[in-house]
């Protein structure tokens, strides 16, 4: 059957659910984190901090807010980073759900210079944060395009230095490809479902521009990466 690609899909995914909770999801973020590892995602973003971290002191103590950080393997290979090339660092982790961040800080026991928090990021208490960069790591994909245009205009006003997108290309090669990586590795069935509906929830780059119009950051990135993702790198600041 054909695969429509043309607009985003609104279908909720199972973990959108901020309530669920247990041995399913745990597995569930912890295969997600390893894909996404084995598929070169973690280096994509960790890329976009380099770029953005490039002319900071590494003495400067910088705080990088991960939102939707899920089990914090992204929180700790920033960190790895952070210890191996000696830049200070503060990480916080937030995700809406609170089994979801008490999976992160089990994961994250051996990492001080990270924390998490449950919070929903169109709450009072998260515009109340403050950091110096954003990261999205397959998250931006879960919002209304509304609700990605209000986020956006938030890190603006709140992101001292800029934020780093990596998210999904929407097409049918991307699909089809997860497909047989899901058939191959006899992927957890919420990891398959959940996988598939996000590919079409992710963006064309035409959309991804669309939105870089609307928010006034000083410089714009767009770089499509392996595989099937874009990262997205909007500076704030020129340091």
């Amino acid at each position: 059957m054909p695969l429509n690609t043309r607009n985003r899909s609104r279908e909720p995914e199972v973990m959108d659910d901020f309530s669920l909770e247990g041995e399913e999801l745990r597995d569930t973020l912890d295969e997600i984190a390893a894909i996404n590892r084995w598929l070169g995602g973690n280096a994509v973003t960790l890329n976009g901090v380099k770029q953005l971290l490039r002319e900071v002191d590494p003495q400067q103590t910088v705080t990088i807010l991960d939102i939707g950080c899920g089990n914090g393997d992204m929180c700790r290979a920033v960190a790895d980073w952070g210890r191996k090339t000696g830049q200070s660092l503060q990480i916080i982790g937030v995700d809406a759900n609170a089994f979801t961040i008490d999976h992160a800080q089990q994961c994250s026991l051996d990492y001080s210079e990270i924390s998490y928090e449950v919070l929903d990021v169109f709450s009072s208490d998260f515009q109340a944060l403050n950091y110096d960069v954003v990261l999205a790591t397959l998250t931006l994909h879960h919002f209304s395009d509304t609700e990605i245009r209000y986020l956006l205009n938030l890190f603006n006003a709140q992101a001292r230095i800029g934020v780093v997108v990596n998210d999904l290309h929407r097409s049918t090669w991307a699909y089809r490809l997860f497909e047989l990586v899901c058939w191959a590795f006899r992927l957890h069935p919420m990891t398959r479902q959940d996988g598939l509906i996000s590919i079409l929830r992710g963006f064309k780059k035409s959309e991804l521009e669309a939105f870089s119009k609307q928010v006034c950051f000083a410089s714009v990135r767009i770089t499509w990466k392996w595989a099937f993702r874009y990262q997205w790198i909007l500076k704030n600041v020129c340091l």
